[in-house]
């Protein structure tokens, strides 16, 4: 490399004299900077051993908020091997494979060293149950059907169950989705209780069929209300809570002699009595022989 020709200027006298020349610092080694790339290597070394010694290995799956998510499920999702190294695991991807199943909205993982996993779910929160023949699902807003349940499950304790009588019922499973039509009308009338529309009995059932639409009843022995079909723009469920207003005054004073309400919209309804009692045969006296 040629060196530079030194810089001239003149002075005030118009001579000429050499500007001085700059050295600069040597970019050579300095004990502060030997001692930052030793501590480097000893870093780097130190996470080598930490991503190679068996210590911290997976060993522990840890699951919670888990009540209608099986632990099996989650732990098939994570898919992580035993042993596996868990310093500087990504956890990102796991993550996204646990939110993949259908009753977890969301999820938070986190690696508690030396050997744990934990997994956070936050579930899908149940709205209704939809009974179809001897299965249970779990519905949320949405109409999502996200999971199996039984009747005596804690995690749907209380919740309203509809029973669906109809023929497309039978293809329901975990997944579906319910029209939203039929899941406004069954979250309105799932949601009654007795003292809603003043009859005494112990709790009401809604059904959904081919036949007869929606109805409520009070149980065996008892009556059942007609509500009916609904639509999109004609006969919307929004008649509902008119239709609950004239089924009590339908059974006022007379509930325990009705059979059969039907509701035709929310101003016109009427009602079916049970029929009478016959009375028993009076028995023929008989003459002793």
């Amino acid at each position: 490399m040629t060196s530079k020709t030194p810089r001239r200027y003149r002075t005030a006298a118009g001579t000429a004299r050499r500007q001085p020349r700059v050295r600069r610092a040597s970019a050579g080694l300095t004990p502060t900077r030997s001692a930052a790339i030793l501590a480097m290597l000893f870093a780097a070394g130190a996470m080598y051993g930490l991503v190679a010694t068996p210590t911290f290995g997976f060993g522990r799956l840890a699951v919670e908020g888990a009540t209608l998510t099986s632990e099996t499920a989650v732990r098939d999702a994570v898919g992580l091997a035993p042993g596996a190294n868990l310093v500087g695991l990504t956890t990102d991807p796991l993550a996204a494979r646990v939110r993949e199943i259908t009753s977890v909205a969301d999820v938070d993982i986190a690696v508690g060293l030396p050997d744990v996993l934990t997994v956070r779910l936050a579930e899908r929160r149940p709205i209704i149950v939809w009974a179809v023949g001897d299965q249970r699902y779990a519905i949320d807003e949405g109409g999502l059907l996200f999971a199996e349940v039984s009747d005596a499950g804690e995690a749907v304790a209380g919740i309203p169950v509809v029973r669906d009588d109809r023929a497309a019922g039978a293809s329901l499973g975990v997944r579906s989705t319910l029209d939203p039509v039929v899941l406004d009308a069954a979250t309105r009338l799932g949601s009654l209780k007795p003292a809603d529309v003043g009859s005494g009995a112990a709790a009401l059932h809604v059904r959904v069929s081919d036949e007869r639409g929606f109805t409520v009843g009070s149980g065996t022995g008892g009556w059942t209300a007609v509500f009916g079909f609904y639509g999109r723009s004609q006969r919307t469920p929004a008649l509902i809570p008119g239709q609950v207003q004239l089924l009590g005054a339908l059974l006022a004073g007379r509930e325990a002699t009705v059979q059969t309400v039907v509701l035709a919209d929310d101003r016109d309804g009427t009602y079916v009595p049970k029929p009478s009692p016959k009375p028993s045969p009076t028995p023929r006296p008989t003459r002793a022989p």
